[in-house]
């Protein structure tokens, strides 16, 4: 029986994207007429706990981006945030008390108050 030496494809980005998610992000990109847009997300310095989240729709692809496939929905991250990334995932809530995007994600140690940064 021989060994397989080969190593294994290393995804570089697990970000997950909820179902609630994507419908939301689906029904967006239907409402702007472009079929060549991705959500973007990224982590930028900023906000009170050090890092903050940024999501909106890119035509641009950067150098060293990961791109995941949900359906008909591109998520684009790119290569600095990606670590920052992995293992999250982003949901989509409409209660009353609030409605938007949400990201969980098992890297931050911490929040804000205002739930907009995290570190």
């Amino acid at each position: 029986m021989e060994t397989d030496t080969t190593a294994p494809e290393v995804l570089t980005s697990a970000i997950a994207l909820s179902d609630a998610a994507c419908v939301k992000v689906a029904a967006l990109l239907s409402q702007e007429g472009r079929d060549d847009l991705a959500l973007r997300v990224a982590v930028q310095p900023g906000g009170c706990s050090g890092l903050r989240y940024q999501l909106y729709f890119d035509d641009r692809t950067l150098d060293g981006d990961v791109t995941r496939e949900f359906g008909s929905v591109k998520v684009v991250i790119d290569k600095m945030s990606d670590p920052y990334l992995a293992g999250a995932t982003i949901d989509f809530v409409d209660t009353i008390e609030k409605q938007g995007f949400t990201i969980d994600n098992p890297n931050a140690s911490g929040s804000c108050a205002c739930g907009d940064s995290f570190h």
